[in-house]
């Protein structure tokens, strides 16, 4: 683990894991410590990871000003970290809501950044409003599951706003290409609380600012970006390449690693 100084003085922790070109890694939430992402089904056999705790997350101190939680004012942690490592661009990854920062960023420094691959990424920063509809399209395929009907009958008391706390936890298979032990290893793990209020606050991203070529890729039953309309998110961007990873949930290098991993591989040559 090493540290750096960000704009504000907070102190963040990153961590190096592999070898190879250089790739920062944001992780998701949003607002969770950078571990869960491992060794992102195995990237790190051919980059160095350099998996960037969230300020307020793992290592990393928490802001004195809460508002700096907002993703459109973190994009400035990625830039600092950038600075530290004395690169004059670097590639990008960011996971499911740790995209809101990586766009952000993306677009704010579009000379700094060589590369930007959104895994799973959250549509929340660019206005894309994906309906009840668009995740049935997706969720329905999940429906030779054990565990489907609890998690769709979850669904729909969330769609109409009478769900509980438990209901969260039913749903969360959804998210997972196979819900076994490491799945729910995954989703028990916590988040920044305080941060999230602050997260999404600011104004949206700019995609269209974003030089950068663009590797989104999601899952064929991710409900969070379901095919059709990461379509449409990816469209967004100049020049973006949409990937969509077979049995796949919300975290393509947990479900299909060595998919995501030569995927990956093949784009940031």
């Amino acid at each position: 683990m090493e540290n750096f100084e960000s704009f504000d003085g907070t102190r963040l922790a990153f961590h190096r894991v592999g070898e190879g070109s250089p790739l920062i890694c944001v992780p998701g939430g949003p607002m969770r410590a950078s571990a869960y992402l491992g060794t992102l089904g195995g990237l790190a056999d051919h980059h160095e990871l350099l998996l960037l705790d969230l300020r307020g997350t793992g290592d990393s101190q928490p802001p004195v000003d809460p508002q700096t939680y907002r993703a459109d004012r973190q994009l400035a942690d990625v830039e600092a970290l950038r600075t530290h490592l004395g690169l004059d661009r670097v590639a990008v990854a960011a996971h499911s809501a740790g995209a809101a920062i990586a766009v952000h960023h993306a677009a704010a420094d579009p000379d700094r950044v060589s590369h930007l691959v959104l895994i799973n990424p959250s549509p929340r920063v660019v206005d894309l409003e994906i309906s009840d509809d668009d995740r049935l399209q997706a969720v329905e395929k999940r429906r030779g599951e054990p565990w489907f009907p609890a998690a769709y009958a979850a669904l729909q008391r969330l769609w109409a706003g009478d769900a509980t706390d438990e209901d969260f936890t039913r749903i969360a298979p959804l998210n997972y290409g196979r819900w076994d032990a490491e799945a729910q290893a995954d989703a028990a793990l916590g988040r920044n609380e305080e941060a999230l209020p602050h997260y999404y606050a600011g104004a949206p991203a700019a995609p269209s600012a974003v030089k950068a070529p663009v590797l989104l890729i999601t899952g064929d039953y991710d409900p969070q970006i379901p095919p059709h309309r990461a379509a449409d998110y990816a469209a967004l961007f100049p020049d973006a390449t949409l990937a969509v990873a077979p049995d796949t949930a919300h975290s393509a290098f947990v479900d299909q690693p060595t998919w995501f991993r030569e995927t990956v591989t093949a784009f940031l040559r």
